[in-house]
């Protein structure tokens, strides 16, 4: 299994002090997985187990990677942030009361650079086959902030990938090339049920990739 050292995981904790965000989720897997799976952030369900991709949209995930021949023992799963970004919101009880409550919500750019040495870090370490993002912000955070899922998902990109340089404070492009499929977030199906065929032609036709791509 692969993990990152305590000292970046302290390091990303420290500079995501002060926002909005709770809790810190290690990315889970194997040194060389057959594929690395780049989503969001961590919700309320990961936070509570401490594994990524848990709860509706775990499931969910893991019948995706069961449809291709996979396990979650085969993949390395990590996101673009790894502390749950929140909002307060309210509530109604069954019993009429309203409670406040923390919602879960996307990642700003702010936090997605605190924590990007830490996925810079896992994908130069694990250098993966294939790198599958989730969702507009993994896309997003490899490919850049005009790319959008609904137009690229499930075609294999062969692009150079952006990276956090520390001291010019901005993203640059890697000098190596690397294979990014993108699909949709396992739980848009839940927010957008016509998404659902969609995402399954994804996985078919990532089924086909596997084990061209080296």
């Amino acid at each position: 299994m692969y993990k990152i050292s305590e000292e970046l995981a302290e390091l990303g904790k420290r500079r995501i002090e002060g926002y909005p965000v709770e809790g810190f989720v290690w990315g889970s897997g194997p040194k060389n997985p057959a594929i690395m799976l780049v989503g969001e952030a961590p919700g309320e369900n990961e936070l509570e187990t401490g594994i990524p991709f848990t709860g509706r949209a775990g499931k969910e995930l893991m019948a995706s990677l069961e449809s291709v021949g996979l396990a979650r023992e085969d993949v390395y799963i990590t996101s673009a942030v790894r502390s749950r970004p929140y909002k307060w919101g309210t509530k109604k009880k069954r019993n009429g009361e309203i409670i406040e409550r923390k919602y879960n919500r996307a990642p700003t750019k702010k936090e997605i650079i605190a924590h990007a040495l830490i996925l810079d870090t896992e994908i130069r370490d694990i250098h993966p086959p294939l790198i599958v993002t989730l969702g507009n912000i993994g896309l997003q955070r490899l490919i850049g902030p005009k790319a959008k899922v609904t137009e690229l998902h499930g075609v294999l990109i062969e692009s150079p990938i952006q990276y956090w340089d520390d001291e010019e404070s901005c993203f640059k492009e890697t000098a190596d090339v690397y294979h990014i499929f993108p699909t949709f977030h396992p739980a848009s199906v839940f927010y957008n049920p016509a998404v659902r065929e969609l995402k399954d032609e994804d996985w078919r036709r990532l089924k086909e990739l596997l084990g061209k791509v080296k």
